[in-house]
């Protein structure tokens, strides 16, 4: 890698330098990415399906852009193998993206990006713009087709490292694992009644998919508000991340929420207090209308000596 053409104390390649060494000195079973010779802040990777799904055994290929400010601003990501799941070659929208900024931490790194990216993968898409909801018999012929050969994208830079990292998923991955007779018989009850759209859609993603041509930015957005499931993987998904990626923030109480248990019990001591000042206001009503009868009557010098 030719580093003596960056800035070794620039920031942002000082952290992806390390990032690549972490990289290779500790390699995972679910994912491998690796930068550009030419160009570090372009990263080519694969992951593998996760496991316990339609998706499982296959290899998929994407691009990571890097911004100059990383790891301070997210990286944006793309998918380049056709999978049923996310379009191909177009910028996904996701928590762990740019295109929610608010929601990246500096902490994490291209290795909790692709971790949380498969976690993303098995998630229902809720009719979310641009992602698409093939049923699982098809994403499992995806999945078996995604081995066969790494996907055409870019330069032939790109392309070489495309090819190495496929061949060591391909090492790596296990067979694809037939799809079980009942899941294929739920899938097919469930998508009766609307196979016939899910069809025509399917058909002119997969026509728009792989007729597309390469690009070296993708110009559409995929807005994505996926629940990450419990997927076992090498490399566990940082708290973090799962809370970003269920989309479920854990609640915050208001100032308000917390102050009304505070304020119900003033509430109660203050009418407790009103109750015996009522009471004692009485009482001494009662003896000084006691005492000027008894005056009046006659008898307030008796009363007067006996008290």
């Amino acid at each position: 890698m030719a580093e003596d053409k960056y800035n070794l104390k620039n920031p942002a390649v000082k952290r992806i330098l390390q990032e690549v060494k972490e990289m290779q000195s500790n390699p995972s079973d679910d994912f491998m990415s690796l930068p550009l010779e030419e160009n570090i802040f372009e990263w080519q990777f694969a992951i593998r399906g996760p496991r316990d799904s339609e998706f499982e055994g296959g290899i998929y290929h994407g691009r990571i852009q890097l911004p100059a400010e990383y790891p301070f601003q997210p990286p944006s990501f793309m998918l380049l193998t056709p999978n049923g799941r996310f379009e191909t070659q177009t910028k996904i929208c996701l928590s762990i993206s740019n295109h929610h900024p608010e929601h990246w931490q500096p902490s994490w790194s291209v290795r909790t990006a692709l971790v949380a990216l498969i976690a993303f993968m098995p998630t229902p898409p809720n009719g979310a713009l641009g992602s698409l909801d093939y049923k699982k018999e098809e994403r499992h012929a995806l999945a078996i087709r995604s081995r066969k050969a790494p996907p055409k994208f870019g330069s032939p830079e790109r392309q070489k490292l495309i090819d190495e990292i496929h061949e060591y998923m391909l090492s790596k991955a296990p067979p694809v694992p037939q799809l079980s007779s009942s899941q294929a018989t739920k899938e097919q009850a469930g998508n009766s009644d609307g196979e016939a759209e899910v069809n025509q859609q399917d058909s002119v993603t997969v026509a728009a998919g792989d007729g597309m041509p390469n690009q070296a930015e993708g110009d559409r957005v995929l807005e994505e508000e996926p629940v990450a499931p419990a997927i076992a993987m090498a490399d566990p998904l940082p708290a973090e991340i799962r809370l970003v990626a269920r989309g479920f923030p854990p609640p915050v109480l208001t100032n308000q929420q917390v102050q009304r248990p505070q304020t119900r019990v003033q509430k109660s001591s203050d009418d407790r207090l009103l109750t015996w000042a009522a009471i004692g206001l009485t009482i001494a009503i009662l003896v000084l209308v006691f005492k000027k009868f008894m005056k009046s009557s006659g008898h307030g010098a008796v009363f007067m000596d006996g008290s």
